[in-house]
């Protein structure tokens, strides 16, 4: 290496990264371009790799440049994460957490969780991602979510993250009011059916997957819907099933239009965890939303 790696270069490059293109990290971070091409070359002078491949329509990451972006942005993120946990311990209620829910915990508990931890701490930002813990391992594992409270499927990533238990959710397999198969009372009745359920790599539905195949009663999933918003719309307004947690049928405004099915053998029971990187400490703030998240899931 020629000289020292900068931290302005640090940034430059994370932010060409996820903006895809030097214009558009450019006004991310208010800098001209070519003082963000500069950093950009500094840097790749002093590793003495190419970093990335410019193309008309923006740029992409080498295959070093994928290497490096994995560490850099963690760098970046644990810095931030350090500044702020400094300033909360002497007093300064600031910064920011970031926080990942699997859509269960986004339609229950979180709102009371977030209103409360808000109404404590006005100042302090939140940023919440909603979706399944394997759509949630990239940020997890660069720092830029602090945690997420979720399901848990024994994976390759048990090495690098802490699952503590927070609670168990029933589910129940799920349709509109009226549908024709609502009274029907095994799984075995529904397979005709058209079944709508989130991506099966994700924890929970993975495991129903599983059994399903065991009882030689596996719906066949002719629809994927990875957002919350879409599923629960499919079955309001069709013939389609799918499986949800019991709370969320019991929403006041999804109870009008949604059902679950009393079938003969209920559904496994989901287990949710509160799930962060093993080598990470939590700042302050972050600590005290986990807190509030096991008070209330408890």
């Amino acid at each position: 290496m020629s000289s020292q790696i900068k931290m302005h270069q640090l940034r430059a490059f994370v932010a060409v990264s996820r903006q895809g293109s030097i214009r558009a990290a450019s006004r991310f971070l208010s800098l001209s371009q070519p003082a963000l091409t500069k950093s950009i070359k500094e840097l790749e002078d002093s590793l003495g790799a190419q970093l990335f491949i410019r193309r008309r329509q923006g740029v992409t990451l080498t295959e070093c440049g994928e290497i490096f972006f994995k560490r850099a942005s963690l760098i970046l993120e644990e810095l931030r994460v350090a500044q702020e946990d400094i300033a909360q311990r002497l007093g300064t209620h600031s910064g920011q957490v970031n926080l990942g829910v699997g859509a269960s915990i986004a339609r229950t508990i979180m709102p009371i969780v977030i209103d409360r931890f808000h109404r404590e701490f006005p100042e302090v930002k939140v940023r919440i991602a909603e979706g399944q813990l394997v759509s949630m391992i990239p940020e997890l594992r660069q720092g830029e979510l602090d945690f997420t409270i979720n399901t848990y499927y024994q994976s390759a990533y048990d090495n690098e993250l802490l699952y503590e238990k927070l609670m168990d959710k029933e589910y129940r397999v799920v349709c509109r009011r009226g549908h024709p198969m609502e009274k029907a009372r095994s799984i075995k009745e529904l397979l005709h059916c058209d079944w709508t359920m989130p991506t099966p790599r994700g924890s929970y539905y993975k495991l129903l997957s599983e059994m399903f195949s065991e009882m030689e009663a596996e719906p066949i999933i002719s629809v994927v819907c990875e957002t919350f918003m879409s599923c629960t719309s499919l079955l309001a307004k069709t013939d389609f099933l799918s499986v949800l947690s019991v709370d969320i049928i019991n929403d006041p405004l999804l109870g009008q239009s949604l059902v679950a099915l009393d079938l003969d053998l209920p559904l496994p029971k989901a287990t949710f965890h509160l799930i962060q990187r093993k080598d990470s400490t939590l700042s302050p703030m972050a600590a005290h939303l986990a807190q509030l998240f096991r008070l209330y899931c408890r």
